[in-house]
């Protein structure tokens, strides 16, 4: 344990620790939005979507937007607020237009301003990720990564803030799951918030099943302050936990799509490593083939687009419905909110949900507010 004097010549640590304590000294204070999910039950109703040409198949379309907000705390960052408040002010803009996705999944969400974005963008469902008291049980890290932390660097300081992430959602959200990463499984200063994941099951009038949807937000890379082995065994052991954590709560009947930001720009490490445990279909990797028909409205440099970026979707079919991205997009990137709201740019899939047309739909869902 170092001595005070060690902490106090720390400025920018001091400054971390000290942001967050007031920010939780003052939560009393802050408006910090309750969790809303529509009460639903069974009720009749018929198959939905849009019936193929030969009669074979029903689809419907589904839009996720995943958006790192940069809702860091003071003293990390200064004047977010009103940058915030515009974001939850731009998707209710695109909700009168017609134009707002279905899911939001949100990430970097630490302050109230943040977590009201849903409720401002006119979200039914509002759904929290994991909070400090949420964490995985130890087990996965080893020892010599639980030795090397150092007090400076914010690894022994304890979590002082949530993960940051939010889940919003048109559509009911029956089955929540969320969990941190287990205390040890991080590097740097990102061992200051309990990052982690939350899966959303929600459920879409006339499939035969319903859709999981998770968000994550991994370790950081230079921006956590220590050396690069430690950051890509932490990065490591999260991915393992949240593999864990998806064999554990995710239904491998329904379709999956998992958004957030993955932390692995530029790391073809972190990527192989992630490859091997979510063997899933990267978005960009697959849209990227020209036989898969993709309607890509971003810019994409290089050969390799999915490792020039933080933020990624993933997706994978469940037993019955096939999911396969349509179409990409960059959102809230500069032009039409007058400049950047985030250090990120918001990162829009529209996605084809395609089943068996003699598949039975699921009872439609007859909801109220709770």
């Amino acid at each position: 344990m170092p001595k005070p004097s060690a902490l106090l010549k720390n400025k920018r640590l001091r400054a971390l620790l000290a942001g967050p304590a007031l920010a939780m000294l003052a939560t009393g204070c802050a408006q910090w939005p309750k969790e809303q999910t529509l009460r639903c039950s069974p009720a009749t109703g018929p198959g939905g979507g849009t019936v193929s040409a030969d009669g074979a198949l029903r689809s419907t379309e589904l839009s996720v937007l995943i958006y790192n907000v940069e809702g860091l705390p003071w003293p990390a960052r200064r004047n977010r607020g009103p940058l915030l408040d515009q974001i939850g002010e731009e998707l209710a803009r695109m909700r009168r237009e017609g134009t707002a996705p279905d899911v939001l999944l949100v990430q970097e969400a630490f302050t109230a301003r943040g977590a009201r974005i849903g409720q401002t963008a006119g979200y039914a469902n509002r759904v929290r990720g994991p909070r400090p008291s949420d964490m995985a049980d130890p087990g996965l890290v080893d020892q010599d990564h639980i030795a090397g932390r150092r007090f400076r660097k914010g690894e022994r300081s304890g979590k002082l803030l949530g993960s940051g992430l939010y889940a919003f959602s048109d559509y009911p959200v029956i089955a929540v799951h969320r969990r941190g990463f287990s205390r040890h499984a991080c590097a740097g200063l990102d061992c200051l918030s309990a990052k982690g994941a939350l899966l959303v099951r929600i459920i879409i009038p006339g499939m035969p099943s319903p859709v999981d949807i998770m968000t994550v937000h991994m370790n950081a890379q230079g921006a956590a302050r220590v050396r690069e082995a430690r950051t890509l065994a932490a990065h490591r052991y999260q991915t393992l936990e949240s593999e864990r954590f998806l064999l554990e709560t995710r239904d491998p009947a329904n379709p999956l799509i998992l958004g957030g930001d993955f932390n692995m720009r530029r790391s073809p490490d972190r990527l192989e490593h992630f490859d091997q445990h979510k063997p899933y279909n990267i978005v960009r990797r697959w849209c990227s083939e020209p036989a898969n028909d993709c309607d890509v409205r971003m810019s994409w440099d290089g050969d390799a687009p999915w490792l020039d970026t933080q933020d990624l979707q993933v997706f994978d079919d469940g037993q019955l419905v096939t999911i396969r991205p349509l179409r990409v997009e960059a959102v809230f990137d500069g032009p039409e909110t007058g400049g950047k709201l985030s250090d990120h740019d918001g990162y829009l899939v529209t996605y084809a949900l395609s089943w068996p047309a003699a598949a039975a739909p699921m009872p439609a869902a007859a909801c109220s507010g709770g």
